[in-house]
């Protein structure tokens, strides 16, 4: 499971941190999950974020990776509402749209504005953990815009 931090600083998007979390598939899946939740749990603990971003599932080629990413997203959810943090969803071509400007965009080219709008010298790794910022930054640009809109009302 990916995950990616930022921040605001005057409008200005900075990277806090980013990376996977991993279980081991040798583990039942009860455990594999709760090992994802206890690790985002540290992180919320140690970050202490104001909101959550998660991407919704796709389905349209593969129904197992949907079902983990279904699992992933669920986990993450929870770890959001016992923490007392809003969570927010995005599809993958809204998050594809708004970073990349194009909703069907591909992967790179959703990475390489990842590492533009972050002011990054290089991609991050793993390419899940760069998925997670895409999806980070995503979710401030949209609350961005929802300002100004409730500003113009």
């Amino acid at each position: 499971m990916g995950y990616g931090l930022i921040e605001d600083r005057d409008e200005e998007l900075r990277m806090l941190d980013c990376g996977i979390l991993t279980a081991s598939s040798h583990m039942p899946l009860a455990e594999r999950l709760h090992e994802l939740y206890l690790g985002l749990m540290k992180l919320v603990d140690h970050y202490q974020p104001h909101e959550m971003a998660v991407e919704d599932p796709f389905v349209a080629q593969n129904a197992r990776s949907a079902l983990a990413i279904g699992r992933a997203q669920a986990i993450a959810m929870l770890a959001a509402a016992n923490s007392g943090i809003p969570a927010y969803t995005y599809p993958p071509a809204r998050v594809k749209q708004v970073v990349a400007d194009y909703g069907g965009s591909q992967k790179e080219q959703v990475q390489q504005m990842v590492r533009i709008q972050l002011g990054l010298t290089q991609i991050p790794q793993p390419s899940d953990a760069a998925d997670a910022l895409a999806i980070a930054i995503c979710h401030f640009r949209e609350r961005q815009l929802a300002k100004l809109i409730a500003k113009g009302e």
